[in-house]
């Protein structure tokens, strides 16, 4: 079993250029938190405050034309994949200059000359279409890896299963990460799940390793991933890494999270991955001017980004069928 190393060997530039990506992705969270209340986002949000840990970890370890695929509350591994902020809040907001036109929302976002490769609202969905992703990769020799990230309820649904048994059997380059934030939807997962890690101790059916890793800790999220990777390129197939971290608020913004227990709230809090990344970097030596000024430019990069999606367009009706199967039939085969 996995777990954080005290003092990962990564470059300081790669260590800095992860901090900024936690911040930038926490100020845009905030920013679409804050957008909500104004009721410009259309429909809800899934905000993964307090897990950017995961994303950037991941993100940065990946090389350019690696695969991410991801679940609704996908903000985070969208922008981390770089995709423009501008284009995924613009789409929360409806607009037309958003990433999809204004017709994904924040629950659909994606770009594909990103290798985004979309973030899905069906529990599971993803994770058969990362294993197929991966078979393409395998069958083309690419070397590209299929990077599926899911929440802890997927770990009982079947897709979980089977993208994961037919991964190992075929040797797959599909890294599978768990980001298990402790509830699926407002159920705790330890009440609803025979074992204590729901994906990790479920590893060893498939004849994986079981690997638990610090999400709150980009360090050690970056070291893993880069095992990971390196384990698929080599042609060794999958990996299953559960990452273990916390939402700050609720499943949606529709949920006020009061079935979590307040001391377990605080605990997690404390141990909120941005300040404590910034002190480790602090207490190594990096200036604080490096760190003040990376917070400057996201805050301004976010400010531009709100502007231009607030001034979009809205959507032409001429959108309606663009993008979508006009055919339904077999004729699409051919």
């Amino acid at each position: 079993m996995t777990d954080t190393l005290s003092k990962p060997a990564i470059a300081r530039e790669t260590r800095i250029a992860m901090y900024e990506l936690q911040y930038r992705l926490r100020v845009f969270e905030k920013r679409a938190y804050d957008l909500f209340l104004q009721n410009l986002v259309k429909g809800t949000s899934h905000l993964a405050l307090g897990q950017e840990a995961i994303a950037a970890g991941f993100a940065t370890a990946m090389r350019r034309d690696d695969w991410t695929f991801c679940t609704y509350r996908g903000h985070d591994h969208t922008i981390a994949r770089g995709v423009s902020m501008a284009g995924c809040m613009a789409e929360l907001l409806g607009r037309a200059n958003g990433v999809l036109a204004g017709k994904g929302g924040s629950m659909h976002l994606g770009e594909a000359d990103k290798y985004a490769m979309g973030s899905y609202a069906i529990i599971g969905a993803q994770m058969c279409i990362a294993l197929g992703a991966g078979w393409t990769s395998q069958y083309k020799k690419s070397q590209q890896v299929s990077v599926c990230f899911f929440g802890d309820g997927t770990t009982n649904i079947g897709a979980f299963h089977e993208a994961l048994n037919l991964a190992a059997v075929w040797k797959l380059p599909v890294v599978f990460v768990c980001e298990n934030n402790m509830y699926m939807e407002y159920t705790a997962i330890d009440s609803v799940t025979s074992v204590k890690r729901p994906a990790a101790d479920r590893a060893s059916a498939y004849g994986l390793e079981p690997i638990v890793v610090d999400g709150n800790d980009a360090d050690a999220c970056y070291l893993v991933a880069q095992t990971a990777y390196e384990r698929a390129r080599r042609g060794d197939g999958p990996s299953l890494i559960e990452a273990l971290t916390y939402r700050h608020g609720g499943h949606s913004r529709a949920d006020p999270a009061q079935y979590r227990p307040d001391a377990e709230v605080q605990a997690w809090l404390k141990r909120d991955p941005l300040p404590m990344y910034r002190a480790r970097l602090l207490a190594e030596g990096i200036a604080e001017k490096t760190l003040t000024d990376i917070e400057a430019a996201a805050m301004a990069e976010i400010d531009r980004a709100t502007e231009e999606a607030k001034n979009g367009p809205l959507p032409s009706l001429d959108e309606i069928e663009k993008d979508t199967w006009a055919d339904g039939t077999s004729t699409w085969r051919n």
